[in-house]
């Protein structure tokens, strides 16, 4: 059999052949014929996502709800969250959209768990569906004291799902930051959710007026133009509407196959169990986006910023080199993945190192072809005028102060979050600032910033980044 090519690697005849003793449907090709796909391409989206879709909004608005409702996944899923009903970590939840060619729209979208087979059955009259889409979710939490975790979930987002609970006012705080968010983040394409209209549906003038609401409260936003869904996540009702416009009116986007991959790092953990036997033992898993080209099974990669440590007052960061062992998109396991959706990716490395999200906000892509490192960063910023969604006691809005020399604040650039001190700030709007931890990133780069307000981070503006100063590896 002749040999794989595998990024810089090269696969044995032996770990071809049992690649495809575990998936024989995915490697009747060679690995030189990978490029040829498209995000879109049956074979793709049969076994991973290829669009994130964010689900954002205030606290308790239903997100997590919503996101079960079409994945059948709860992304409640730690003791902390569930004790107190709350998202505090991004819930990550794969779907499979089916259409059925008989059925009326919008009845004839179904959605699924990923793990469905292509071959599925319409539920209403037992047609054999096609499959058009199979999506992410990046499950945000909305409470105000984890803006940064929002801003991190949206380095990934490609669409985004805005919840407004019918059976309060709109906007919420958080509806209004998270908002500002996806224009800091320049996504295009929103969805508003009407939810939990199950509560007053007996009032229908109360649904209208909050909808009315909505419709104040994002225009002249970039979901102005966006359609605006009831539901009722909790009863699965009008979700067919909605996978019908995620089908309709999220775009899959625009991917770079054919370069380098580049995979920013959401989450990492460590599977391995308490007491588990040395020879049983797993690697560290991240998992994350793929923004461009194909990451495989056997390729060689690195993570940076990587590994600190310090000696004395001297800090140094060591980029980890290791090896990809398995990708997985939820439970199917993978030979390859694209970009789009989100990826799990087993590797070769020490699991103490990737243990409680201790590489998230690194980058992972081939050795010596990732973004340098930067710890001083020159930004083009942007201050907003008041604090979105905080009030002071008299009611009034709260006016942002200038940004000052010395001035500590929090930068998200990716889904990397440092705090920063100011070291210089200019009247053309640029100012100089150097991180506590290094970020690696590409100019042109875009950043959020925070400022600690009454004991709690709020977003205050953005920027782009210009210039830098690297550090050596």
């Amino acid at each position: 059999m002749e040999t794989f090519k595998k990024g810089t690697q090269r696969l044995t005849d032996n770990e071809v052949d049992q690649l495809m003793k575990r998936q024989p449907h995915l490697l009747k090709q060679s690995y030189d014929q990978i490029p040829n796909l498209t995000p879109n391409s049956q074979e793709v989206i049969s076994r991973q996502a290829t669009i994130n879709v964010g689900t954002i909004g205030h606290v308790a608005h239903g997100k997590s709800t919503l996101v079960r409702s079409v994945s059948t996944i709860n992304t409640v899923r730690f003791r902390q969250e569930r004790v107190r009903n709350i998202t505090i970590r991004l819930g990550y939840a794969n779907a499979k959209i089916f259409k059925c060619p008989k059925c009326p729209e919008p009845q004839c979208y179904q959605s699924f768990s990923s793990e469905k087979e292509s071959n599925a059955q319409c539920e209403l009259c037992k047609e054999v569906m096609t499959l058009v889409r199979h999506i992410s979710f990046v499950d945000c939490p909305g409470h105000d004291i984890l803006m940064s975790t929002m801003l991190t979930g949206a380095a990934v987002m490609d669409c985004a799902l805005l919840i407004v609970a019918a059976n309060m006012p709109c906007p919420q705080p958080q509806t209004q930051e998270h908002l500002v968010a996806l224009v800091i983040t320049k996504l295009k394409y929103v969805i508003v959710i009407q939810n939990k209209v199950d509560i007053i549906f007996r009032d229908q003038q109360a649904a209208l007026r909050n909808y009315e609401e909505i419709t104040r409260f994002i225009k002249g936003t970039i979901a102005e133009d966006s359609p605006i869904i009831p539901v009722s996540a909790q009863l699965k009702y009008n979700i067919d509407c909605v996978l019908q416009q995620i089908c309709n009116f999220f775009p899959i986007p625009d991917r770079q196959l054919q370069v380098p991959p580049k995979m920013i790092i959401i989450r990492s953990f460590d599977v391995n169990k308490p007491g588990e036997k040395p020879e049983n033992l797993h690697g560290g898993v991240v998992g994350g986006s793929i923004l461009q080209g194909i990451l495989s099974v056997g390729d060689e990669v690195e993570i940076r910023p990587g590994r600190q440590s310090k000696n004395g007052n001297q800090t140094t960061w060591h980029p980890i080199t290791t090896r990809v062992v398995s990708l997985y998109a939820e439970q199917n396991e993978l030979v390859y993945a694209v970009p789009g959706g989100l990826i799990g990716v087993g590797l070769l490395i020490d699991p103490s190192l990737t243990r409680n999200d201790n590489l998230v906000g690194c980058v992972l892509g081939f050795p010596k072809q990732l973004p340098e490192l930067y710890r001083e960063l020159e930004i083009n910023y942007y201050l907003m005028v008041s604090v979105v969604g905080a009030q002071q006691q008299d009611g009034k809005t709260q006016k942002i102060a200038k940004i000052q020399q010395d001035e500590m604040l929090k930068f998200n650039v990716l889904s990397n979050e440092t705090p920063g001190r100011v070291i210089e700030v200019r009247e053309d709007k640029i100012m100089r600032v150097a991180l506590n931890n290094p970020v690696c990133t590409g100019l042109q780069e875009k950043v959020a910033f925070s400022r600690r307000l009454s004991n709690k981070f709020r977003l205050i503006g953005w920027g782009i980044i210009t210039d830098g100063k690297t550090i050596t590896l």
